[in-house]
């Protein structure tokens, strides 16, 4: 760059962009009935562009600030606490052989410990309790004289042995499993209401990266309507930080159960891979034992919508029913599991069994939002869909299947590569958040060094690859904490193959 062009830029440089507050957004709707309700483009610019608009917008990218947007959360759908045996859902024996293993596992426990183990009032299970002492299969050890909910609680010989019949029969224990059709009602309460997202929403989501208003144009109507995504592009474009980034998005909670009955066979929910409760298992069933109106039904845990990603390891058995040959319970599939939620397929058409193969067997539920599971024993459950599947790939979409394969996933976006402009405000922002200063000079004399002359392709992940190099660089060599022209091109160099080996 000439010295005529640098003394250009020094009014350029001083030029400050308006910031635009976010406006609030108040979303919400009335409460479902019968249930507890908690109130709780960016323009196109020429690839090559010149170094004074370039270093211009650094810097003005440096002032705008990030504006937080207060989003009202809507009313909270929340499970009702069972007053009853019949509002359980549940059969008297089902109850009884929980409150058997239980006490099988522990030894002995409290009536209020019970309780809290298996999520349920002790009034709901106290006439259970009592059958099992007249037929003595448990006995009292010891008392507080306040009742059975405080007294301590231990099996007999025969209770012992049944316990153990129970347990051939399988092994689940701890909170009391929700039937089937108690958890479909539930998740179909808490889809994503229609509009609920907005643009505000979406650049607050984003503040941390380095996104345009084309991209978010693009990624807002998909996540707005819930429907399947694919994201493709070249690797290093932030495919997957992107689609990570939509996590945080939705604050909105829900609630989902430790288990799910249906006809007596036992599928296991929580997952503490994937499941978050608000509370530990221990605290959000220690009311339990007693009356609470405003307590949920505690056979369901308090969560931030799941988000869940898959990568190579997927494969057709995973999206089925897995049976636990041991425990003889099922597991529900990760789909099952990020339902209200976001479903990530990263590495999309490297897994071991084909993308075909994979929407196929969604074609029925990202259509119905309705999915088909199968027990070992050949019995048939539906089960909703109500999850956002996105997929990420670094494959062209033509290597993945054909024009009909891939109108079944409803949104496409290409992740293309940074513009300058995106890629120095990338290498700024970096930059600043490992407390290293760069100028706009630097920067542009950096991309017309590596870039221009060499025509060497951006991606976004370089600025972080290369800095992170000059850190080590900078630490190595016990240099001052900066950054200089020399240190950039050794890191640049040392994150990169040459393409002539005797250069």
């Amino acid at each position: 760059m000439d010295t005529s062009s640098l003394r250009s830029l020094s009014s350029i440089l001083n030029r400050k962009k308006p910031i635009t507050e976010a406006i609030p957004v108040a979303i919400g709707s009335g409460p479902p009935s019968g249930y507890t309700v908690h109130k709780e483009d960016q323009e196109g610019r020429g690839e090559e562009q010149s170094s004074a608009h370039l270093e211009s917008h650094i810097e003005e990218a440096a002032e705008i600030k990030n504006v937080s947007t207060t989003i009202a959360n809507p009313e909270e759908l929340r499970p009702p606490t069972p007053e009853s045996i019949e509002h359980t859902g549940l059969s008297v024996k089902l109850i009884e052989q929980l409150i058997i293993k239980s006490i099988y596992y522990h030894g002995d426990m409290l009536g209020r410990e019970l309780s809290s183990e298996l999520g349920l009032q002790f009034s709901v299970i106290e006439h259970i309790i009592d059958a099992l002492k007249r037929n003595h299969y448990v006995l009292v050890k010891s008392s507080l004289g306040v009742g059975t909910i405080s007294s301590r609680l231990e099996l007999s010989d025969a209770g012992r042995e049944l316990a153990r019949e129970y347990i051939d029969s399988n092994a689940y224990s701890g909170k009391a499993p929700v039937p089937l059709y108690q958890y479909v009602d539930i998740v179909g309460r808490q889809k994503a209401r229609e509009a609920w997202l907005t643009m505000d929403m979406l650049k607050d989501c984003y503040k941390h990266m380095v996104v345009t208003d084309q991209i978010l144009g693009q990624i807002g109507p998909a996540v707005n309507a819930g429907k399947s995504f694919l994201i493709y592009g070249m690797p290093g474009n932030g495919k997957t930080y992107l689609a990570e980034a939509l996590h945080h998005l939705d604050k909105t909670m829900i609630y989902i159960p430790y288990a799910i009955e249906h006809q007596g066979l036992i599928i296991q929910m929580f997952d503490p891979l994937y499941h978050t409760p608000e509370e530990a298992p221990s605290d959000a069933a220690s009311n339990s034992s007693i009356s609470d109106a405003g307590a949920h039904d505690r056979r369901w845990f308090r969560s931030r919508r799941p988000f869940i990603v898959s990568g190579g390891e997927l494969t057709l058995e995973t999206l089925d029913l897995s049976f636990n040959a041991v425990a003889k319970t099922y597991d529900a599939p990760l789909h099952m599991k990020a339902n209200n939620g976001i479903y990530l397929i990263d590495d999309f058409g490297r897994q071991k069994v084909t993308p075909a193969e994979v929407l196929n067997r969604w074609i029925i539920p990202m259509e119905r939002r309705v999915d088909f599971l199968t027990f070992q024993n050949g019995t048939k459950i539906h089960v909703p869909f109500e999850v956002f599947l996105v997929f990420s790939t670094n494959l062209k979409p033509e290597g993945l299947g054909d024009e009909a394969f891939l109108r079944r996933i409803q949104y496409k976006m290409l992740m293309k590569s940074p513009d300058e402009y995106e890629f120095a405000s990338i290498f700024k922002k970096y930059a600043e958040s490992q407390g290293l200063t760069s100028t706009p000079k630097m920067i542009v004399d950096f991309l017309e060094k590596n870039y221009r002359k060499t025509k060497k392709p951006r991606r976004r992940c370089h600025p972080r690859d290369v800095l992170t190099h000059a850190i080590d660089i900078i630490r190595f060599e016990r240099r001052e904490w900066e950054l200089t022209p020399e240190v950039l091109d050794h890191a640049f160099h040392s994150c990169f193959v040459s393409v002539d080996e005797d250069a």
